[in-house]
């Protein structure tokens, strides 16, 4: 069973964010009087129906408050972090922590999803949205199912009694020198933990998937070794991972139009970006076509080259400029490093560079067939490219 807020009186700066807005939902559940404050209404505000929200060019939170704030608004008011608040969460709740660079979103929401089906009752705070579960987040009263978070280090202030990681690479460049010192990162953080799951030690699940990829197989492996010490029989967790079909922005069919299949995924590393690439050719598609948008600066300029080898993999690329997100631009690192890369991979690939995504989308829209099937990736606003796209294509 869950702690209790009660009596308390909490203010969400950032509330219409995919984090926060679940550690709100859960505040209130567990007691707390909740409000909060966005610059604009976003789809994961529609759970908190009833809760008083504020929507604004700046924060104003209420005398007498505490004051949760996102990381992408400490610089305007100050208050306890995400990563604190979130901490206090875990502490509450029986609690699975899923951390590692590649992952997370889909392993959580596996054990989440299966735990559902087994009757467990399960709260979750996932950072994407699972289908089958109605949300990103829900208050229940069996285990809590959270991400860890390396990029900042947070990750460390979290301490359940069930923790899994799935993967180690280097991908916070501003945060770490090296893969060593992820690694160093996740190994202290487990000294702390009571039960582990590695997923370096574990084989790919060799079960029915309803999502397709090696590395979902490899996901599944560890939501099956995190379940079975959650408590679920391996039979029930089987049966329940074969009806699971993953969560939003994780290789998510978006439509089809003229006969071209059009799927938007996350990926932003280059392991994930080759991993969404494999798993597009195992649905048999005659052609995949890439609009990729990079995703930070620093991670553009140390992985271009890795990028272009991942990309190299599909039959036609369109690389867009880098969504630039929490970082300020570095003077020649653009878009372009990535189509370089791409063309010194594979000379003669058909590659381009188009800056805004829009045309990038027209562009691979007019190389489209029928038969073909078309992704968008990248972890910024690329997939506003999917309405474009199929658009075109009808």
């Amino acid at each position: 069973m869950p702690g209790t807020l009660d009596g308390r009186r909490i203010y969400f700066v950032g509330i219409g964010g995919a984090g926060l807005s679940g550690y709100a939902l859960l505040a209130r559940s567990w007691g707390a009087e909740v409000a909060g404050w966005d610059r604009v209404r976003t789809p994961y505000l529609e759970p908190l129906a009833g809760i008083e929200i504020t929507l604004g060019p700046e924060p104003d939170p209420p005398d007498g408050w505490e004051v949760v704030v996102s990381t992408a608004f400490t610089d305007r008011v100050s208050g306890t972090s995400r990563a604190e608040f979130l901490a206090e969460l875990v502490s509450l709740q029986r609690s699975i922590v899923v951390a590692g660079t590649h992952g997370k979103s889909t392993t959580a929401a596996m054990v989440a999803f299966c735990l559902d089906r087994a009757g467990h009752d399960p709260a979750f705070l996932i950072g994407a949205e699972v289908p089958q579960l109605g949300a990103n987040a829900r208050a229940g009263t069996g285990w809590l199912v959270v991400e860890g978070d390396e990029s900042d280090r947070t990750v460390l202030l979290l301490r359940p009694q069930i923790a899994v990681v799935t993967n180690v690479e280097l991908d916070h460049h501003s945060t770490f020198g090296s893969q060593v010192e992820v690694e160093a990162l996740f190994e202290r953080w487990l000294e702390e933990v009571p039960q582990v799951v590695r997923g370096a030690e574990l084989e790919p699940a060799e079960i029915p998937l309803a999502i397709p990829g090696e590395h979902n197989r490899r996901n599944a492996a560890c939501a099956l070794a995190v379940l079975e010490l959650a408590g679920v029989a391996a039979a029930d967790a089987i049966a329940a991972l074969a009806e699971f079909r993953g969560v939003g922005r994780r290789f998510e069919l978006r439509g089809e139009a003229g006969g071209v299949r059009v799927f938007d995924d996350y990926g932003h590393h280059p392991t994930e970006v080759a991993a969404t690439i494999a798993a597009a050719r195992e649905l048999g598609a005659r052609r995949v076509l890439v609009l990729f948008q990079p995703h930070l600066y620093s991670r553009t300029l140390h992985l271009a080259g890795e990028f272009g080898n991942a990309l190299a993999a599909a039959d036609v690329v369109c690389v867009t400029d880098i969504y630039a997100a929490r970082e300020e631009p570095v003077e020649g690192v653009t878009g372009k490093l990535v189509v370089d890369a791409v063309a010194e991979r594979r000379p003669g690939m058909a590659v381009c560079w188009a800056p805004a995504v829009e045309d990038g989308a027209r562009m691979l829209a007019r190389r489209a067939r029928p038969g073909d099937l078309v992704l968008t990736i990248g972890a910024g606003d690329v997939d506003r490219a999917v309405p474009l796209l199929l658009e075109e294509l009808g």
